[in-house]
């Protein structure tokens, strides 16, 4: 671990979500912040409407595979976001534990790529109050 600040995100499947404020934080504080996702029951691939709504924005997770959560990551980093309501995880003392609690537009309607732009939006911004918080946003 280098002396950055780092931060984990974590969802359920470690394919959309979790992906998402990962690559979107990476965009917001380049090398300045240590970032990782993973996921409490990772799935298989990453979520292809989550990859195209952060292609929109200049955010590219196509190359990226769900892992799981590691108990030593988890002692290693300075902050654990999970991110939604179903994602759980162990608190460490030593690591602050965040929860983003995410809109979920398909319990509105919304479906397809405009709840993808939605998701993406919401976790977008809560990325950009964080990296101003670690004091690592880019110009």
């Amino acid at each position: 671990m280098s002396e950055n600040p780092s931060v984990l995100f974590v969802c359920v499947k470690n394919g959309g979500k979790s992906q998402m404020a990962a690559g979107l934080m990476r965009k917001a504080a380049g090398e300045a912040v240590d970032v990782y996702s993973a996921g409490t029951k990772p799935g298989t691939a990453v979520n292809a409407l989550s990859a195209e709504a952060l292609l929109e924005v200049g955010v590219d997770i196509t190359g990226e595979t769900p892992t799981s959560v590691d108990p030593q990551m988890i002692r290693d980093v300075d902050l654990v976001v999970t991110l939604g309501r179903e994602a759980h995880v162990e608190s460490v003392p030593g690591t602050r534990f965040e929860n983003w609690d995410t809109g979920e537009p398909s319990e509105r309607g919304i479906e397809g790529i405009e709840r993808m732009r939605l998701v993406r939006d919401d976790i977008a911004a809560r990325v950009n109050e964080l990296a101003v918080e670690l004091g690592h946003r880019k110009p």
